[in-house]
């Protein structure tokens, strides 16, 4: 239940993915979380202690593929994590008092990408149990929810928000992601450019709306275009070999317009060698945010880590905001929650 801030909060981790794993060892190291179920879809790893999961000492909570068991933990609050959202499991958290925090991406714009008829019972069961739901995105979460909030804070007037991100995929040694999820080294007629703008316009659109009316700004309208560049030569890859014609670098614009002009975009670029045709302006991985108004600014955050070592780093981006968030969605009043509604996030939480 919402009960204002607490010292402790009973935790449980729902899924241990490779975002997933990475909350669950976070809890265990927060001062002021204490984990108290674990939910796992793998059978091998059915009564396994949380801590041997993540790669920590035994804790004394055993992984568990039993909901019901979970359920009725009546935690303040679950990590839900996984692949694929099961609104019932989010509602019956809601109902108990369980406070949700996801990275689902099914909860920005008020849950309005759920429908209003799912929209409607989620906002009933929140109302019922007195809990809340906070979505951080698996990936617009910090590059739209974030980031872009605070430099809204320097203008007054804003004419666009472009962000950018950009992954060299180079040295992922993956071979099945590369080169059968992802697409590269496949030939051009094979390129799936209307799935993918399709996919990421409906993953990117929500959150990309409330910050673009965040700025004064509500788009009206929606598009998403998607191109791809060969590899000029065969190149040698962590995850194998890319022919020289084949796909090596792909992007997808996503863009808002209000009253006709472009006011917000979100163009990832994933790439797995430079020496492309035609010939791109590539950045390092990591994202470029720039915003255009009165106090007009333009932000590079690469990752300074060699690229070998990304694997290790990045999915913490999206694993650390949500354990961040466990206290602040535990005091905040009942509702589908937006980083606006929550005061500044910080890992020491807030103050008492």
């Amino acid at each position: 239940m919402n009960e204002g801030p607490r010292r402790r909060h009973r935790v449980v981790q729902w899924a241990t993915g490779n975002i997933g794993t990475r909350a669950l060892r976070e809890v265990i190291r927060h001062p002021s979380l204490d984990l108290v179920g674990l939910l796992v879809y793998d059978p091998a790893k059915d009564g396994v202690d949380a801590g041997t999961l993540c790669g920590e000492r035994p804790v004394g909570v055993k992984a568990t593929t039993d909901r019901a068991a979970i359920h009725a933990l009546s935690a303040d609050c679950v990590l839900y994590m996984p692949r694929a959202m099961d609104l019932d499991d989010v509602v019956a958290f809601l109902e108990e008092g369980t406070n949700v925090v996801t990275t689902c991406g099914a909860f920005f714009d008020g849950g309005r990408p759920l429908g209003d008829e799912r929209r409607g019972r989620v906002l009933d069961a929140c109302a019922r149990g007195g809990a809340s739901v906070y979505d951080t995105g698996s990936s617009p979460g910090f590059i739209t929810e974030i980031l872009p909030f605070a430099l809204l804070s320097l203008q007054r007037n804003v004419e666009s928000i472009a962000i950018e991100e950009f992954a060299n995929m180079s040295q992922r040694n993956s071979p099945h992601m590369i080169f059968e999820l992802m697409g590269f080294g496949k030939s051009a007629d094979a390129f799936n450019g209307k799935g993918r703008e399709t996919h990421l316009l409906r993953a990117f659109s929500p959150s990309l709306g409330v910050l673009s009316a965040a700025a004064g700004n509500p788009v009206d309208a929606w598009s998403s275009t998607g191109e791809y560049a060969v590899a000029r030569r065969t190149t040698k890859l962590a995850a194998g070999e890319l022919r020289a014609g084949t796909i090596a670098a792909m992007r997808t614009a996503i863009v808002g317009r209000c009253n006709g002009a472009a006011v917000v975009s979100m163009t990832p670029t994933w790439y797995c060698t430079t020496d492309i045709e035609p010939a791109w302006d590539l950045g390092p991985t990591g994202w470029r945010v720039r915003v255009r108004g009165d106090a007009p600014l333009d932000v590079a955050l690469p990752f300074p880590i060699p690229l070998e070592e990304l694997g290790a780093h990045t999915p913490d981006v999206t694993a650390n905001p949500p354990v961040n968030a466990v206290p602040y969605v535990c005091a905040a009043p009942p509702g589908i929650l937006s980083t606006a509604d929550l005061p500044p996030i910080t890992p020491a939480g807030p103050r008492p």
